[in-house]
């Protein structure tokens, strides 16, 4: 057995010959020399990438193992691959190797693709093809619970950035061979693998191809994140709507594909896309299903009015300061109009002063360390608004006002949600100062007609709403008894509608 370690065993001259003679006719020569050439000059200034040199028992042949250093598990190469070839392989030279999958490469492309991506390649003296060993082994972190969608009674554990461990999460919860898995390679510089999930007999097909025609069409160098993809395949990309969910969490994604939907897993993302989807979704969360009914409708009640609350309490302030103070009883106008007193700024600057300042402030604490982030967001709130309504910039009435206001955004369990609402504030803001309440109706106005016109992968976003659907209501702005929750939503279109047999019903044991 011999173990060389080489980067160069040839002149530029040698080298450009033998790669342009071989690597672009695509197809692997016999002699291995000109197979390490041709890998020497593919690639060219890659450090990491290691040669090494041994002999097959019995035969005597030469033969070279090759593979990236960082992309690989060194343990499986030592004992699964290279062990078994200098110690046990047959007269052809064939290598029982131990790993989990083997493939027989012939052309460049694939030998190029399977390195890249964490693959071994083995060349034999004297065959004009390459054995292609799984022996992926990159860095990856462990299981952790999700960071931004927090669950008091559901699962603790978050998405990685490896999809077949992803994948595997999904299938804990689905182990029915009904659940499909469908793999496209999207990238002309960085491949990157995309799954899409989901279950045959409940799926609905033409949602399926749609999604799929979406996902092949992309011609892009690489998709890095799954929010990169939502944002290249969604309907409509000026809305502040997110038309597909992105979620941390497997049980999350595996109760949508039960319900018909389906998940797309990105390989070296941690989290899924989720599709199609409707407005009320966004109002779920997992502990919906794991709490009493009564106190999930109630909770989830205040999230459809958190949201209200998020839009439209500022642009209410500013209307009934600005335009319509008949509205406010005279103690409180009275009160109002004391605060008010010395400040300088009329109230929609009042307001837009304060929004952006708590805006900064949440920013801030999302992008500092954990301990740091939650004293600067609570420490930093507090002194600066008493600051400001000590220097007479803002009123005490504008800070309850637009404390109120984050805390209704908060509630929300959707994070890009919550996000489009913040967004959705200033234009109401602006409208409520132009023209008051009527501004605000305005506003309303504009904000349904939207939400009516978005589809996701040709879904009505409205649904059950718009169109409406009275069975899909039982799971809307409350939730009833898992027990009346024998169908499946509308909206999904799926192929099996049933998806709870009620046989032995409540009303019946009564």
């Amino acid at each position: 057995m011999k173990f060389l370690f080489k980067r160069r065993l040839f002149s530029n001259t040698q080298e450009n010959e033998l790669h342009t003679e071989h690597h672009q006719s695509g197809i692997l020569s016999a002699s291995l020399t000109k197979n390490i050439a041709c890998i020497d000059a593919i690639f060219s200034n890659t450090p990491d990438l290691t040669v090494r040199f041994l002999e097959i028992k019995q035969t005597g042949k030469q033969a070279v193992l090759i593979y990236l250093e960082g992309l690989t598990d060194k343990n499986v190469i030592n004992n699964h691959v290279i062990r078994p070839l200098i110690n046990d392989s047959n007269i052809d030279g064939d290598a029982h190797v131990t790993v989990g999958h083997v493939m027989t490469a012939i052309v460049w492309s694939d030998v190029e693709d399977a390195i890249l991506h964490g693959m071994s390649a083995l060349f034999v003296d004297g065959r004009a093809e390459a054995q292609l060993f799984d022996t992926q082994g990159w860095p990856q972190r462990a299981i952790e619970d999700p960071k931004t969608e927090a669950s008091l009674r559901g699962a603790h554990q978050g998405f990685v950035e490896t999809s077949s461990q992803n994948i595997a999460m999904i299938r804990r919860y689905i182990p029915n061979r009904e659940l499909k898995i469908k793999e496209l390679i999207v990238g002309r510089r960085g491949k990157t693998k995309i799954s899409i999930l989901y279950l045959e007999d409940v799926a609905n097909v033409a949602e399926l191809h749609e999604l799929e025609h979406r996902i092949k069409k992309l011609n892009i160098d690489s998709i890095l994140y799954t929010g990169e993809l939502n944002e290249l395949i969604e309907d409509n990309y000026l809305s502040p709507f997110p038309q597909f969910m992105l979620t941390e969490r497997p049980d999350v994604t595996a109760s949508h594909i039960l319900q018909g939907r389906l998940a797309v897993i990105v390989d070296r993302s941690s989290s899924a896309l989720i599709g199609p989807t409707t407005f009320t979704s966004y109002f779920q969360s997992a502990d919906d299903y794991s709490t009493r009914w009564l106190v999930a409708s109630f909770i989830r009640l205040q999230r459809f009015i958190g949201f209200l609350i998020a839009i439209f309490l500022p642009s209410f302030y500013i209307a009934v300061i600005s335009f319509n103070y008949e509205v406010i009883p005279i103690k409180l106008l009275l009160s109002i109009g004391e605060s008010r007193g010395q400040v300088p700024f009329p109230p929609f600057i009042e307001a837009l002063i304060m929004e952006f300042a708590i805006e900064m402030l949440r920013e801030a604490a999302i992008r500092l360390p954990q301990p740091i982030g939650q004293t600067v967001g609570i420490v930093g709130g507090i002194v600066i608004g008493q600051a400001a309504v000590q220097a007479g910039i803002v009123s005490n009435i504008m800070v309850i006002v637009v404390a109120l206001t984050a805390i209704a955004s908060f509630i929300l369990p959707n994070y890009d949600m919550a996000s489009g609402i913040r967004l959705i504030r200033f234009p109401m803001m602006l409208l409520s100062a132009l023209f008051g309440f009527f501004g605000i109706v305005m506003g309303i106005v504009f904000l349904l007609a939207h939400l009516i016109s978005l589809e996701s992968l040709g879904t009505p976003f409205g649904s059950p709403l718009a169109p409406l659907r009275i069975k899909d209501l039982k799971d809307t702005f409350f939730r009833v008894p898992l027990w009346k929750l024998t169908s499946r939503p509308k909206s999904t279109n799926p192929l099996q509608p049933t998806r709870l047999e009620n046989n032995h019903s409540k009303d019946d044991s009564q």
